[in-house]
């Protein structure tokens, strides 16, 4: 008598991939990244180093880790490959400890001791790390004094927020806030004048005055600014379009109003 076999479930034609795992911070991937940290004197625990790779420049660059108390470690490029975030690590990765997040009191102290009218980015909502790595190094090249960023459904400062800064994350000051409405309440109490972007804006950015104490609120990738945001702000400015498409990316608009607000407090 012959058994009757189960039937065996179809094999699927592809498996569900794996989550990648989520970035942590306190890792910094690429030359340009670790030497600023160094140049910042943030604390670096450990550097890892193409085993083998005779550049000079990476080879001074381990050098100065070591030289600031770091342990410098190499391994098989294939392990660089499978700890990058990036993707794009240039033969070097480092582990430290996270960065501080700072309040909004540190950043309007900021501005006051550089004898400065305040000059801040809030970030509503970012969750692409390029954006905001990319707004930061624009904030840090413009001389603001603080960029604000949400605790929750926000990118924090990972390696890949890191890389795309090009080292400015070592240098600008970040708050991370539990809620941005209560964050642009507490600057308008302060004296800080908070400005939107939409298309749709009041005025065009032209016609702001940014010689002001300046917040500038950037909205997510997806919907923009928040409606609850956009009541809050005091003006809402739009940046002209004179192309077919009707939006820029968010770090571009950031670095278009950064440098308005340059332009215009250069007189």
């Amino acid at each position: 008598m012959n058994e009757k076999r189960r039937p065996q479930a179809p094999t699927p034609a592809f498996r569900r991939a794996e989550a990648a795992p989520e970035e942590t911070e306190g890792q910094i991937e690429g030359r340009n990244a670790l030497q600023e940290a160094l140049k910042s004197g943030r604390t670096i625990d450990k550097v890892f180093i193409a085993e083998g790779d005779t550049d000079r420049g990476l080879q001074r660059l381990a050098a100065q880790a070591k030289e600031a108390g770091a342990v410098v470690v190499p391994v098989d490029r294939r392990k660089l490959d499978a700890m990058s975030f990036t993707h794009a690590h240039q033969g070097v990765i480092a582990q430290a400890a996270a960065h501080v997040y700072y309040t909004i009191d540190d950043i309007l102290e900021e501005a006051a001791s550089r004898g400065e009218t305040p000059l801040i980015v809030l970030c509503d909502e970012l969750s692409d790390p390029h954006n905001l790595g990319a707004i930061l190094r624009s904030a840090e090249c413009a001389g603001a004094h603080g960029v604000v960023i949400p605790k929750r459904r926000s990118v924090g400062l990972t390696a890949t927020v890191s890389k795309a800064s090009a080292g400015a994350v070592e240098y600008m000051k970040v708050a991370r806030v539990t809620n941005m409405n209560a964050a642009i309440a507490e600057l308008k109490g302060k004296g800080v004048w908070v400005f939107g972007t939409a298309a749709e804006g009041s005025i065009p950015m032209y016609q702001a005055d940014l010689t002001v104490p300046a917040a500038i609120v950037i909205g997510n990738e997806g919907d923009g600014l928040s409606q609850l945001v956009r009541k809050n702000c005091d003006v809402m400015v739009s940046i002209p379009m004179k192309g077919r498409i009707s939006s820029l990316n968010a770090s571009a608009a950031a670095s278009i109003l950064l440098y308005e607000a340059v332009r215009q407090r250069l007189g």
